[in-house]
């Protein structure tokens, strides 16, 4: 009886463990990783995104949402165009429905348009500015311009190292949200500006009014994903992919209107 009595503690810490020990057996499951494909977001088109009806409708945008990567990312551009760019399109079209401006061009409105009617102005400036600035960059695209947009750079600026600095630091010193432009004076003559939230030279109230031909988003919803707090190399960035052909189209048309 002694040595049964002895060994029954061994016996009962045996037991606990193996029971614990089947438990763990129980308890482990293998779970199947996802694939690379489940992890990857779902990239819609931008032919898909329409506006609702109304006067104004989105301007198409010339390339995938994934083609100016890694200046500005998939999920960036995505955002941008499907959501807050088609936001301020069906805004300006409840904005101007019933109203002499609803049969106007987009230039028109911006000349004609109260500043004082915050919903008017932060819309049809959304609305302006994204399409001029979707169509400054393209794929592929960066270096200098040529012909007569670059004599032009040189004759205002000194030269295109000069200009680059001067909209760099226009488009980093702009405080909260807003714009950074390559603007045409009333002269002819070319300057860089900036403005605040939506607004834009060709309101009324800017202080360096002109005809823009080059616009930056420096609003934090066209960087912040992928660039954080670091708006400096979104600007550097997007010097990588400005479309300095079009821009050239843009200049053109200013010189000669």
């Amino acid at each position: 009886m002694k040595k049964l009595y002895f060994l029954s503690p061994f016996l009962f810490l045996f037991t606990i463990l193996q029971s614990c020990n089947d438990k763990k057996l129980i308890e482990v499951v293998e779970v199947p990783l996802p694939s690379t494909t489940e992890q990857q977001p779902t990239l819609g088109s931008p032919d898909d995104v329409k506006a609702e009806e109304g006067s104004f409708q989105l301007d198409k945008l010339p390339y995938a949402y994934d083609a100016l990567a890694p200046s500005i990312s998939s999920t960036t551009l995505e955002m941008h165009y499907s959501k807050h760019y088609l936001t301020y399109t069906n805004n300006l079209n409840k904005a101007v429905l019933g109203t002499p401006l609803e049969n106007l061009t987009i230039e028109e409105v911006l000349a004609q348009l109260d500043p004082n009617d915050a919903a008017l102005r932060n819309n049809a400036g959304g609305f302006y500015n994204h399409s001029l600035y979707w169509k400054c960059m393209a794929p592929k695209a960066g270096g200098e311009p040529t012909n007569a947009l670059a004599d032009a750079i040189t004759r205002d600026f000194g030269s295109f190292e000069n200009f680059t600095s001067l909209f760099k630091d226009e488009a980093t010193k702009q405080f909260g949200s807003g714009w950074a432009w390559l603007i045409v004076d009333k002269t002819g003559k070319l300057q860089v500006t900036n403005t605040s939230n939506q607004d834009n030279p060709l309101m009324r109230n800017a202080l360096v009014p002109g005809t823009p031909i080059l616009g930056l988003d420096v609003w934090e919803h066209a960087y912040y994903l992928d660039y954080q707090y670091r708006r400096k190399n979104y600007i550097d960035g997007f010097f990588n992919i400005i479309n300095w052909r079009k821009v050239q189209e843009n200049y053109d048309a200013a010189v000669t209107k």
